[in-house]
């Protein structure tokens, strides 16, 4: 691997893990000394920027150099966490300013996410993307797991504003590995780079309408995300009073992460012709718990089906980035992504909303059930769509003889 491309997986693997550190961190630190509708309060004020602002940050990804973006986000991210870890050791939690600098790390995340993407496009070789997004999809899967141990031994041992400052820590290794980088070409300036800011955000949206087989994709995902919310809110639920405790569902859960590692390793090493009909058999596969959690069935199934769902998510992961940095135009990639990115920010968080009252009315099973069946037909569906089978390119062939 090249020197750049080492920098690329090193920056991205300390933003990840600092990513990851951050829920854990906020939660320890107000629980112990807040109350649940505080900690929903700091959680809120780093979501919703994140949704209001992942439009901006899309066009910005687009008139902006990646790297430069990516190392304001990061440092932006850095000085918000060194405050919040400052704040926390100064004495008592202060839920006002925690919710601010929530805010601004929500802003940071906003503003990096699209721009990161568009950096892998920039730096890598098409020919070496699939193997990049691959391994960043190992870090991040590894770093899921590590951050909220991370978080929680500093947090027993020194207390949370340690962790805090460890995560601004990694988030300024971030930027100053990422912001060095040098694209291999920069993106031709089209009549989107001359435009006003309000026509390049219409512009992304008539770009995204050029893909159909993006858009009904990120439908798709938006279904498995909200499934996802309903299975990670009822599945441990279930699992105490269906499936012998809470035991029964830390082993699930742990098949589960097994099964992501798996899938995320295996992405670049499976033989798969067809990317997208890969991405919608995996999408689809993420049925498989919901309905073995609706149904009660044992342990060791529900372990299998839903290692199963994380393995296909896995292939999911790099297979779709690859193929968003394959077909969009790398001088609209970050509008277009960022609207890939926002479905997803927002369904999940959504699941988890409604998952409880649903339950409250319905009972667990009917809510999991429907979203199994509606997570397999819109991601199977997506199959029926001509541009699934068409390599890029063949689509604008096809319209040139009609």
């Amino acid at each position: 691997m090249t020197s750049p491309l080492r920098r690329l997986l090193a920056g991205r693997t300390a933003a990840a893990l600092a990513t990851a550190l951050i829920p854990t961190t906020l939660t320890l630190a107000v629980v112990r000394t807040g109350s649940a509708a505080d900690l929903g309060i700091v959680l809120a004020s780093e979501l919703l920027p994140m949704l209001l602002l992942l439009p901006v940050a899309g066009v910005v990804a687009d008139r902006h150099p990646a790297r430069r973006v990516v190392l304001a986000a990061d440092l932006v991210r850095a000085a918000a966490q060194a405050a919040t870890g400052l704040l926390l050791m100064a004495g008592p939690v202060r839920i006002g300013w925690l919710a601010a600098l929530a805010a601004v790390t929500g802003a940071g995340v906003a503003f990096g996410t699209p721009s990161a993407r568009a950096l892998v496009a920039a730096v890598v070789p098409a020919p070496d993307r699939l193997r990049v997004n691959s391994r960043l999809a190992v870090a991040g899967g590894l770093a899921q797991i590590a951050g909220p141990a991370a978080a929680g031994g500093m947090m027993l041992a020194l207390g949370a504003g340690w962790s805090s400052l460890l995560t601004a820590a990694l988030f300024a290794a971030s930027a100053l590995t990422l912001g060095g980088l040098r694209p291999a070409a920069a993106p031709a300036a089209g009549p989107a780079a001359r435009a006003g800011f309000a026509a390049e955000l219409r512009g992304g949206w008539v770009e995204a309408r050029r893909h159909p087989w993006f858009l009904a994709n990120v439908l798709a995902h938006g279904v498995w995300h909200l499934a996802a919310g309903l299975l990670l809110t009822l599945g441990p639920l279930i699992a105490v009073e269906s499936l012998g405790g809470a035991g029964s569902w830390v082993v699930i859960a742990q098949a589960g992460t097994a099964g992501m590692l798996a899938g995320v390793w295996a992405a670049g090493r499976l033989p798969i012709r067809s990317p997208l009909h890969a991405v919608a058999v995996g999408a689809a596969a993420q049925a498989l718990p919901l309905a073995a959690l609706a149904l009660r069935l044992p342990v060791a199934v529900t372990a299998a089906a839903y290692c199963t769902a994380m393995f296909g998510l896995g292939v999911l992961s790099p297979l779709w980035e690859t193929e968003l940095q394959r077909r969009i135009p790398l001088e609209a990639l970050g509008r277009v992504g960022s609207l890939d990115t926002l479905i997803s920010f927002a369904a999940r968080p959504l699941g988890l909303a409604v998952a409880a009252p649903l339950a409250g009315v319905t009972g667990t099973a009917a809510p999991l059930l429907a979203a199994a069946v509606l997570t397999a037909v819109a991601n199977l569906g997506v199959l029926l769509l001509p541009d699934i089978r068409r390599r890029p390119g063949e689509r604008e062939a096809a319209l040139a003889l009609r």
